[in-house]
């Protein structure tokens, strides 16, 4: 069953359980009146016949000429009985003799009595117990009877109503089967002239749609840029193959052709590893954090990349900082920017390990280029480089693995102008309370 005639049936359910209280209570309300008018009529007439009785001489009163059928007859009959309850005169036949000599209301044998005295015995007035039952069937079959226009007049309300509120609904659904069917992630539903919760869910629909059109976009372009990366050393490598096939060539050239092989090996080695990388952060992976000695780490690090690159110079100052992380994480981050470093200086490189206010400061500077304000945050981005003094044969992933590292840290990664005069990236770590 469609949501339509779900909440079209719920709707006409609603009003029939209004009708069905309404119609309880309203019966329940009648009841208690009809009863009431029968036993005012009753006395009314009781009454009515005392008053005459009481003005007439004693003698017997005289019988109808046709007394009433009370078998069928609905109509109030009169009965008057002698002061030891013989009855002398009736309006109905046969004649009903109340059980219990008392005034007052009773029900008997379905007559509904009333017994009043007066001067020369009792008077009895009574009427069949169907005329309130005849009266409240009526208002049965009429409360049945306008409740079923009622109940189909409300399930065709419920319905159109229910289409009209559904309408942008199945243009929401109807826009994401043409769009999965077409992939056109830049298509947009038009914004309601309303504020309502569908208005809120067309908002909320174009906004996923953005973020969908940015991630395909970003996925695409990283595709293409990987493919890109990859099809430059493997161009190198095949290149120096052939050539090292060829049986003409110096030692020279052949060392040359190896050299080439190995190093351009060695970066598709290095970007296939970080592309995995990123593979596995763009999976969800999270990091095992653990109390880390990051001081001991940096200086680790910096001896290590002192030794690989002798041609610059590179000063280090660290301090004592325990944080919450991961070592091998860690190692990666400081040899990302520092790689990034000596890439593009032309003297020295500086890193400053401080803490300040429960961070953990890294500074690592450069004396190089430096990077425009206007490319500061995009080079975090996959495959970006801001310019040509700062481009070379690297594939512009280690920034992005960077953020990464430092996201799961939960700390932040800047980039900005170094004293020195080149780049600086400051990284903040959440220090551990203990220190």
């Amino acid at each position: 069953m469609s949501l339509r005639w779900r909440l079209a049936l719920f709707g006409a359910g609603v009003v029939a359980l209004a009708l069905l209280v309404f119609g309880v209570l309203l019966y329940a309300l009648l009841a208690r009146g009809v009863v009431t008018n029968q036993d005012d009529a009753l006395r009314m007439r009781a009454n009515q016949a005392a008053a005459t009785l009481s003005q007439s001489t004693p003698t017997s009163p005289v019988a109808p000429v046709v007394p009433a059928d009370l078998r069928s007859s609905t109509e109030i009959f009169v009965e008057v009985f002698g002061p030891d309850w013989t009855l002398m005169y009736a309006t109905g036949e046969p004649a009903v003799v109340p059980v219990a000599h008392s005034i007052g209301f009773a029900t008997q044998d379905g007559f509904r009595l009333y017994a009043r005295p007066f001067d020369n015995g009792y008077v009895i007035t009574g009427q069949s117990t169907k005329v309130p039952q005849s009266s409240l069937s009526g208002i049965v079959v009429f409360l049945i009877v306008s409740a079923v226009p009622a109940l189909i007049a409300a399930l065709l309300a419920s319905w159109l109503v229910a289409g009209r509120a559904l309408r942008p609904l199945k243009a929401v659904a109807t826009a994401a089967e043409d769009i999965g069917r077409t992939r056109d992630f830049g298509r947009r539903l038009p914004a309601p002239p309303s504020r309502d919760e569908v208005a809120t869910l067309s908002s909320s629909f174009n906004g996923m749609l953005k973020e969908l059109q940015d991630a395909f976009e970003s996925q695409r372009r990283f595709v293409a840029d990987a493919s890109h990366e990859l099809r430059t050393p493997l161009t190198t490598i095949q290149g120096n193959a052939g050539l090292l096939a060829s049986r003409t060539l110096s030692d020279e050239t052949r060392r040359a052709a190896v050299a080439d092989v190995a190093a351009e090996s060695d970066r598709m080695s290095r970007l296939v590893d970080r592309l995995l990388t990123l593979a596995r952060a763009d999976s969800g992976l999270q990091l095992e954090l653990a109390p880390i000695d990051l001081e001991t780490v940096t200086d680790e690090v910096c001896r290590q990349a002192g030794a690989a690159h002798p041609a610059q110079a590179l000063i280090a100052e660290t301090d004592a900082a325990i944080v919450d992380g991961d070592e091998d994480a860690l190692r990666q981050l400081l040899w990302i920017l520092l790689d990034n470093a000596f890439r593009y200086t032309t003297s020295a490189v500086e890193l400053r390990l401080v803490t300040e206010e429960g961070w953990a400061r890294l500074t690592v500077s450069d004396d190089g280029p430096g990077i425009p304000s206007q490319h500061r945050e995009r080079i975090f981005e996959r495959f970006y480089r801001a310019e040509a003094s700062r481009t070379g044969s690297h594939a512009g992933l280690g920034l992005s693995i960077a953020r990464w590292i430092v996201d799961q840290h939960g700390g932040r990664i800047i980039a900005g102008e170094a004293v020195l005069g080149g780049a600086a990236f400051l990284v903040d770590l959440p220090l551990l309370r203990s220190s």
